[in-house]
């Protein structure tokens, strides 16, 4: 499960905010991975990707429009990392998922953590108002 922490505020509200909604969004995976409903997850898996995809875009936009206006001089770098991570939706094996669906929520899972978290907690606290 992720879980929203303090140490993840970066002073900047609807930053904060939207790094909410990205937990909440990851965290609907850890929900479909306890659910034992679902004999076949398959779908739910594409909608919780698609939507994590696009929220992340909707998200990053929102980050590098803020960055620009502040001036941040590391802005292109961090671009670079929000590019790269937007690129890693494109490169979802389908095929996979089918093979190993709760290995693969996990997977997903693991990759959502590892990368927000230590995305919030030393790239953006970088920029951050705290």
């Amino acid at each position: 499960m992720l879980k929203w922490k303090s140490d993840y505020e970066t002073g900047v509200e609807f930053i904060d905010e939207q790094h909410e909604k990205l937990f909440e969004i990851g965290n609907r995976a850890f929900d479909l991975l306890r659910n034992d409903i679902y004999v076949d997850k398959y779908d739910k898996i594409i909608d919780i990707i698609q939507e994590l995809k696009n929220y992340t875009i909707f998200h990053f936009s929102s980050e590098e429009k803020y960055l620009l206006e502040t001036g941040y001089k590391g802005f292109l770098a961090h671009k670079v990392e929000h590019d790269d991570f937007i690129k890693k939706f494109d490169d979802v094996d389908f095929s996979r998922i089918d093979q190993g669906q709760n290995e693969y929520i996990m997977e997903l899972l693991n990759f959502i953590s590892s990368w927000i978290t230590e995305h919030i907690l030393v790239k953006d606290q970088q920029h951050s108002h705290k």
